[in-house]
């Protein structure tokens, strides 16, 4: 016989609750039931549409403050009785009572006043108000009138208006042009552009709209890697404000995201300078537009493009609000923009210390699995931190395998995983600016995949995942490691973890060759009739308990969940399928033929029986109806099995019970009776007719351990189980949870526990295992469905969990599972056992499913030090079978010594005179004989006169501080893409600098020289930055209009012409700073010391070179004594002036023919016979000189090599030659040799 309780209708409100609450459990104790509610949904078939409210939105938590990341709050301690069921299968009995006697004693008890009031504090953290609209709808900027532009001297330029044409046919094509919401694109007005750019820069550009090709020609020519056209002008500005209106779309709530097909590109333009086919940065305008019209306090900029957008971070170094986070190709320096701050080291200044990211790869060939893990790892996690309100991408395509100009090996649809991860962030307020890629098959193939993406598509199946390769691996342990003092979700556990012994095939991790597929794989994109399935049926609810009313497993569970779903408007989004029993040939896959029997014949017993057959189980109540209700509940998520893999639904919601995950294969345990999900996958590699890869993920508060046991052996399957240990006190208790379970025989490693040995878990302890675990092998397992035993017993409010995730921690775990597997992914219903907590978790879910951006999610403090060593314990288990948990070590795998490092830094800003740009060489190397650390200490300038410079080398003492600034090479301003290498500087000294302004790799040159293992990343405790970067325009804009006005266009200057060997690199004078490998050392030994010298490869070419002026008539005279001082040892000349006007001595004499006269500067005024100063190791009157007159250039009388102050590099150009071969006459009484 029945009991009438058992069909009692969902329960009505509470006084202190909202109108959708139910029979509420917490901290152990059942709410009285109310005697009526709102009737329970009927079954449901297919195709039918609930006739509820047709809201379909939700509102998102609100945004908060960045927290100060060194406060950590530590969460309110948690006094409550926790629940444990009872002893699993076989596990010896312990103390602690079973749940069983816990629920046969659990008779309604009146709250105190006390209980009431904490139940208000707990659901007051639950965001129940999801009832706002969900915006829909995706942006799209594109305007012909951007293909107005081209290179007018190089037809093959390859930033080409092919490239918007490509693109276009390729959405015409897909058809996604017709399904964007498409804006009118406008200009960016002056004042907009000022959020970051100069006026004086912005007028210079502006006035290129009225120049000729050979004054366009003369201006680009004076910057790097660009070239200018009539309409570029006009261009730059749509471009830039096709991006601000995208941010006034979406942060006006017209679109939920957005894409500008724009050009040129805009990520490398700096304050007063066009660089790398930039004129305009758009990116970073709009950054500054939405925090200052729209006033939003964070943002996000993604930038992955293949090439460092040194341009935005030049601009949001310093600052807080903006996290810029770029993932680029590097190669120590070799690739353009040749910058030491486009390395990992570069964290930010000031205030901005930790906002900047810099990802930098350091070998080509780089594929979608390296991308993916750097998201996962470094990205992700800090942008939960960070929390923006607005995410926006420099959107390159040159990563992408084929482009000339990135050469890795990235895929279209790896770009549509990246960008479905940022569409977690922000409430899906993200915007993608197009920036580079040169490959127009490429290109169009990418921008595609992302535009799908962005409109809901789901990601296509990476063809060959894998796992991130040693150098991604190395790189990314180095930016982790220099950005962990700053975020405190990148805090690892206390606990060092011990390299593995890997041993057979498990060792085999040798660094593999670039990926090269035969071609760029085919994309295709599902065509569905619906999105999401959703099976229920209220038969279900004919499972009971018929001792106990109050039973936490009750059958308001699903009913409640399917109310919820239905104000919410979510049931009506779904496509309903009817549910069907199990068939016993489906149950046999995994359940024995005598337990199914056993189950069978329940249904005839009488009470008593029951009773009897229940008690013999661990944690069990049986009815007459529970063998039917079961197999119904297995059944049901077969259905929705086959409409995935159909393709009648792209995902899923099983809304069912008892639930399953316990279950034997021969035995009922907690609740569970069929082991539904191990059904569903068995069912599904049925129906696929061969193993398919499947994923089963386990976020029940309890461990699974029925489904493990089922699959252990299986390789097919890869069961990931978060859960409560305890060390082995949490039901099921004993060890079959524990971390060190990971499978047998061929299974062995596709049994992964995460075992929570307390309560109080959140979303920030599940995230953090989400980002460092359980994506990162799941990636690499590449499943081919996803299945997701979803208990919700883990929900903050939960009586028996003792856990703190909340509903949106909920949809941002369900948005992130959805990139595998194509986006086919079923949740299927377990534990969870707060009325009001499952259901709203489980909206969230469905929700996330249906293509809504996950809500806001607030992390109130960082992962618990306890989860972080479970999740490291289970990292360490594990490394041994999955490739991609492998952390990769500086000393063990790809040293700094094993490429050169070549870069150029942009220099801190310091007035003419300070410190006159000394600097000390120093760093460290290893010694080959004791190992120990060495300091290369180098004079404080090597004299302009010298080519070479001595350095001494000196044993550092314990004592000594090893944060010694490394022998790399720092470059101010930029370089050209096409591989020019220009413009270095010396890196600055270290002293005065604090413990967090250390340089990166050290002794990269020293270790190479001397034959040892190169220094770790890890090895200094303090992780390195670099100095302020600033770029410092070359030449004010302001004399750049007045040298162009006045300069023959027929004596235009050229490109540097020389060619340099690969292998060699660049390297200034001390006197600023260039790079180690920029050197060629020889090696003098003595018997106890070493001898460095250094030859110097100077600039092909540099930007000032139009200073360069025409020899006066009168010669110039080697011999001459310096001017001020009358010193005859390393005198220099000025080559703009030729001379300084001496104090209280003018010159009335006439202008040299040809001279250009370039304002009233008084340097201008010439004396027949130039006259010259004295080096800064004589008297430093030529130093005086160029800081007042801003002269550029000036000639060695020693060695006839020519310096640029600017550049702060020694330079060699044919427009040098003149000057160099008059001096090389009036030295050695004949013309250089070589003069090309």
């Amino acid at each position: 016989m029945r009991s009438k309780a058992l069909f009692v209708r969902p329960h009505a409100k509470l006084p202190f609750l909202s109108s959708r609450g139910g029979v509420t459990l917490l901290r152990g104790a059942v709410l009285q039931q109310a005697p009526q509610a709102p009737a329970a949904p009927q079954n449901l078939v297919r195709g039918e549409v609930s006739p509820t409210m047709t809201s379909t939105g939700q509102n998102s938590t609100t945004t908060r403050q960045r927290r100060s990341r060194h406060n950590l709050r530590s969460p309110p301690q948690d006094s409550s009785v926790t629940l444990k069921r009872g002893t699993s299968k076989g596990a010896e009995l312990r103390s602690s009572p079973k749940l069983a006697e816990f629920k046969k004693k659990g008779r309604m008890k009146k709250l105190s006043q006390a209980a009431e009031q904490d139940l208000i504090v707990e659901l007051q953290g639950l965001d129940l108000n999801l009832e706002a609209k969900t915006l829909s709808g995706t942006g799209l900027v594109f305007d012909e009138q951007l293909n107005e532009f081209h290179c007018l001297w190089d037809d093959s330029f390859p930033e080409c208006p092919e490239r918007l044409h490509a693109i276009k046919e390729q959405l015409i094509q897909e058809g996604l042009l017709d399904r964007c919401v498409s804006f009118q694109a406008r200009f960016a007005e002056k004042e907009e552009l000022m959020l970051v750019h100069s006026l004086e820069y912005i007028d210079l550009m502006e006035t290129t709209q009225y120049m000729n090709e050979g004054e366009l020609r003369i201006l680009a020519d004076t910057y790097d890697s660009v070239y200018l056209h009539p309409n570029s002008y006009t261009c730059a500005c749509l471009a830039s404000g096709s991006v601000l209106r995208l941010v006034d779309a979406v942060l006006g709530a017209e679109i939920r995201n957005g894409m500008a097909i724009i050009r040129p590109p805009g990520h490398h333009a700096q304050h007063s300078l066009m660089d790398g086919y930039c004129m305009f940065n758009h990116v970073a305008v709009a950054a500054r537009y939405a925090q200052q019209k729209h006033g939003i306090q964070r943002v996000l900029i993604v930038d992955w493009d293949v090439h460092h957008g040194q341009g935005t971070q030049f601009t949001f170094d310093q600052d807080p609000s903006v996290l810029y986070f770029s993932i680029h190709r590097y190669e120590q320096g070799r690739f353009w923009p040749h910058l030491k701050a486009s390395n990992w080291s570069t964290t930010g200044f000031g205030q901005g210390q930790g906002y900047t990211i810099n990802v930098p790869w350091n070998k080509v060939g780089m594929r979608d699995a390296d991308y993916i893990a750097a998201f996962l790892q470094v990205l992700l996690p800090v942008a939960f931190e960070f929390q923006p309100q607005l995410v926006l991408v420099a959107a390159g395509f040159d990563a992408l395998q084929g482009d000339p100009k990135g050469e890795m090996a990235a895929t279209p649809a790896g770009f549509a995983q990246l960008t479905h991860l940022l569409m977690g962030l922000a409430g899906g307020r993200l915007i993608l600016s197009l920036e580079g890629g040169y490959n127009l098959h490429s290109l169009a193939e990418g921008v595609s995949a992302s535009l799908h993406t962005l409109l809901g598509d789901p990601c296509p199946m990476l063809e060959s995942p894998g796992a991130p390769c040693p150098s991604a691996q190395l790189s990314l342990s180095c930016v982790l490691e220099a950005l962990e003092p700053f975020w405190e979700i990148l805090v690892r556990s206390g606990e060092t973890l011990e390299e593995d012994n890997m041993e057979g095939d498990n060792a085999e991790e040798e660094e593999e060759g670039p990926w090269q597929p035969p071609a760029l794989p085919i994309l295709t994109w599902p065509v569905l009739q619906a999105r999401t399935g959703l099976v229920y049926d209220q038969q279900m609810m004919g499972h009971y308990n018929l001792w106990d009313n109050h039973h936490p497993e009750m059958p308001q569970r699903i009913s409640q969940i399917m109310c919820r779903l239905e104000e919410l408007g979510l049931a009506e989004r779904c496509f309903l399928l009817p549910a069907r029993p199990a068939t016993d040939a489906e149950l046999l896959t995994c359940h024995s033929a005598e337990y199914v029997g056993r189950l069978r014949a329940t249904e005839k017993m009488k009470t008593r029986e029951l009773h009897c057959e229940g008690a013999s189980f661990d944690s069990i109540y049986i009815c007459p109806s529970t063998f039917a209700c079961a197999k119904l509940a297995t059944g049901a998520t077969c259905c929705l099995v086959e409409a995935v893999l159909a393709g009648e639904v792209l995902n899923g919601v099983a809304v069912v019970r008892p639930p399953g995950h316990h279950a034997e294969q021969d035995a009922a345990c907690g609740f569970c009776f069929f082991n539904t999900v191990a059904v569903a996958a068995r069912h599904a590699q049925a129906i696929s007719g061969h193993a398919l890869r499947i994923l089963i993920v386990d976020w029940d508060i309890h461990h699974g351990n029925g489904t493990q046991h089922i699959f252990e052996e299986d390789p097919s399957i890869l069961y990931i189980s978060l859960h409560r240990y305890d060390h082995g006190t949490f039901f099921p208790m004993g060890n079959e949870g524990a971390s060190n379970q990971v499978g047998w025989a061929a299974g062995a490693g596709f049994t992964v526990n995460v075992a929570w040995n307390g309560p109080r878990m959140g979303d920030a302890e599940y995230l953090a295992a989400w980002h460092r675990l359980v994506l990162p092998i799941a990636y690499e397992f590449n499943p081919e469905l996803v299945l997701v035993s979803a208990g919700f017993d883990a929900a903050r409010g939960d009586p028996l969990g003792g856990c703190q995730v909340s509903p949106e921690g909920y949809a941002h775990l369900t948005h992130l599972l959805m990139g595998l597997a194509g986006g086919h992914i079923i949740l299927i219903l377990e534990g969870g056992y707060n009325l009001t907590s499952i259901s709203e978790s489980m909206a969230a879910c469905t929700r996330t499913l249906l293509g809504d951006p996950p809500p806001l999610l607030t992390l109130p403090r960082p992962p618990l030090s306890g989860a972080l060593a479970s999740v490291a314990e289970t990292i360490q288990v594990h490394r041994r079978y999955w490739r991609s948990l492998r952390v990769t070590k500086v000393e063990d795998k790809e040293g700094s010594s094993s490429s050169k490092l070549i870069t150029k830094e942009a220099r801190q800003p310091t007035s003419p005179g300070s410190a006159e740009g000394l600097t000390t060489l120093e760093g460290n190397i290893l010694d080959a004989s004791t190992g120990k650390a060495i300091s290369a200490s180098s004079v404080q300038e090597s004299t302009p006169t010298q080519v070479k410079s001595e350095t001494v080398v000196v044993e550092l003492t314990q004592n000594q501080s090893s944060e010694a600034v490394t022998g790399e090479v720092t470059l101010d301003q930029t370089t050209s893409k096409a591989a020019t290498l220009d413009q270095t500087t010396l890196e600055a000294a270290t002293e005065g600098s604090t413990p967090n302004q250390t340089t990166s790799e050290e002794a990269v040159e020293g270790a190479e020289l001397t034959q040892t293992h190169p220094t770790s990343c890890a090895d200094n405790q303090i992780p390195p930055s670099s100095p302020v970067p600033g770029a410092i325009p070359p030449i004010s804009p302001r004399k750049l209009t007045g040298i162009l006005r006045t300069l023959e266009l027929g004596k235009a200057q050229e490109a540097a012409e020389s060619q340099i060997p690969e292998d060699e690199r660049l390297l200034g004078e001390a006197v600023g700073g260039q790079d180690m490998d920029d050197l060629v050392m020889m090696q003098a030994f003595g018997d106890t010391d070493q001898a460095l010298f250094y030859a110097v490869t100077p600039l092909p070419w540099c930007p000032h070179l139009v200073a360069v002026c025409p020899i006066p008539e009168a010669g110039l005279d080697v011999t001459q004594p310096c001017q001020d001082c009358g010193a005859l040892e390393e005198n220099w000349v000025c080559l703009s002036c030729y001379e300084v006007c001496n104090r209280g001595r003018g010159w009335s004499g006439s202008w040299p023919r040809n001279k250009p006269k370039v304002g009233a500067d008084p340097c201008w005024k010439l004396t027949p016979q130039p006259q010259v100063y004295c080096s800064r190791y004589i008297s430093a009157h030529m130093l005086q000189h160029h800081e007042g007159s801003g002269h550029p250039l000036v000639l060695s009388y020693v060695d006839l090599s020519t310096w640029c102050y600017q550049c702060q590099a020694y330079v060699h150009h044919q427009a040098l030659l003149d000057a160099k071969n008059v001096a090389h006459q009036n030295k050695f009484g004949e013309d250089m040799p070589h003069s090309h």
